[in-house]
């Protein structure tokens, strides 16, 4: 490398526009030498070895070419590291030293994200990886009342899963979700928003992004954040229209479809905001999507800052109302020892512990927090080519589960939780931390 390494900036980390429209961010050539100088670098610094196997693979090429640095490194290799981020994030914002405002000026994730956007536009997708990140329409046809008993039938059945794995890709063994055809935002019914009372920077009334996972996968625990916000006096409604927040996309590259997703959610949401409602998204994910990528991608777009400025994660929001003395403590039922992963999209979003926080005002409850990846990712731990990998990055969290012995596991990221479960096996259950919590209350 040209410069001397010196320490990393004492400055909080910073980060630039992603340029997805500029026609020069599509360019290949460029690209590949910005993947080299960075590359180089991390090959230098070697920090991130232990987040997910982007690193491994990226240090494994250098240490097996011929000059033993990036230099000898194939640069048609160089994609092998890319299929293996999943844009966790916890690289730039927990170990990586150079992010800027550092002058090396480094952005790994989205280094990788225009990597991805640039193979995407390039070669395409295959028909898996465009099924598997078309989360509103697998969910609409699975949702269709006979077909999803067929298809969570199928999904349990060994001999399909067989045969799904040979035609599909998707690992036989891969947790996958079931499908239901009563959707969240049928089972709830909306609040006019009456009787609101603001605490802190909470407006005290709620339009809940239900998110594709959460209506077509997961109601009940949906239903459970309802039931715990509206037993704490806090209205809950829903956007008159919802797409998939544009996160799986994202992680295809398919940026057009980000945009596209963008332009039904964020009018309806900023709507919402604008009539003095705040939003809240029960999946990291999405919440992180709100209030980080798009921004980044729509710098520009004074309704993306709204939306950006008035979202939530569900416990964070609690713990505000907490904060200015609004927060029902009235627990009927202890929880116990809960052993609770933390989602690294939730870490990222830098609000601190507030589902440990709150699940400790249960009494006679113990909080274990597991900071380390699940090596889920949306899609990543299904994909036949990476479920073993996504195992092996999970099975510390699973071995850290199975040693606690909690009386409950839980995570924010239900598909982690689920993830996490199944490699610990010895029927470890995951729960939502909002289901615990309205356990608690006893509602």
């Amino acid at each position: 490398m040209a410069t001397t390494p010196r320490e990393g900036s004492l400055e909080a980390p910073t980060r630039h526009p992603i340029d997805w429209q500029n026609p020069d961010y599509y360019d290949e050539g460029k690209l590949l030498t910005e993947m080299e100088r960075v590359f180089d670098i991390c090959h230098g610094c070697r920090r991130c070895v232990s987040l997910c196997n982007a690193f491994p693979t990226l240090f494994d090429l250098v240490d097996e070419s011929d000059t033993m640095e990036v230099d000898g490194v194939d640069k048609a290799d160089y994609w092998k590291v890319v299929e293996h981020c999943y844009l966790c994030d916890l690289c730039f914002l927990t170990k990586c030293p150079y992010v800027p405002p550092h002058e090396w000026d480094l952005d790994f994730p989205h280094l990788m994200l225009q990597a991805k956007a640039v193979h995407y536009q390039k070669e395409g997708a295959s028909l898996r990886d465009k099924v598997l990140s078309s989360t509103d329409l697998v969910g609409t046809l699975a949702g269709i009342p006979v077909v999803s008993s067929l298809v969570n039938t199928l999904n349990h059945n060994e001999t399909f899963r067989g045969i799904l794995e040979d035609g599909f890709g998707v690992d036989k063994d891969a947790v996958v979700p079931e499908y239901h055809s009563r959707k969240l935002r049928q089972l709830v019914t909306r609040d006019s928003g009456e009787g609101a009372e603001p605490a802190g920077p909470t407006t005290g009334k709620v339009a809940l992004f239900a998110t594709c996972y959460g209506n077509n996968n997961e109601p009940q625990t949906g239903e459970d954040l309802v039931a715990v916000f509206r037993h704490n006096g806090i209205p809950v409604t829903f956007a008159d229209k919802e797409k998939c927040c544009g996160m799986p996309k994202l992680e295809l590259g398919d940026l057009k479809a980000v945009a596209k997703a963008k332009e039904v959610n964020i009018p309806q949401l900023a709507r919402l905001v604008d009539e003095g409602w705040d939003i809240v998204a029960p999946i990291p994910s999405c919440a992180l999507m709100f209030r980080q990528e798009l921004p980044l991608m729509f710098p520009d777009d004074p309704e993306v800052a709204k939306v950006r400025d008035a979202i939530f994660d569900p416990f964070e929001y609690l713990m505000l109302r907490h904060k200015a003395g609004k927060l029902n403590t009235n627990f009927k039922q202890s929880l116990g020892k809960v052993a609770y992963h933390v989602a690294c999209h939730q870490r990222v979003q830098r609000i601190g512990m507030k589902t440990r926080e709150a699940l400790q005002l249960v009494p006679d409850t113990e909080v274990d927090a597991i900071e380390r990846c699940s090596g889920h990712d949306g899609t990543y731990a299904v994909k036949k080519e990476f479920h073993q990998t996504a195992v092996k990055i999970g099975r510390p969290v699973a071995n850290r589960v199975k040693q606690a012995g909690a009386d409950h596991f839980t995570s924010d990221c239900v598909m982690a939780g689920h993830h996490v479960a199944h490699i610990a096996g010895d029927d470890t259950r995951s729960e939502h931390p909002i289901s615990l919590l309205r356990k608690a209350y006893g509602i």
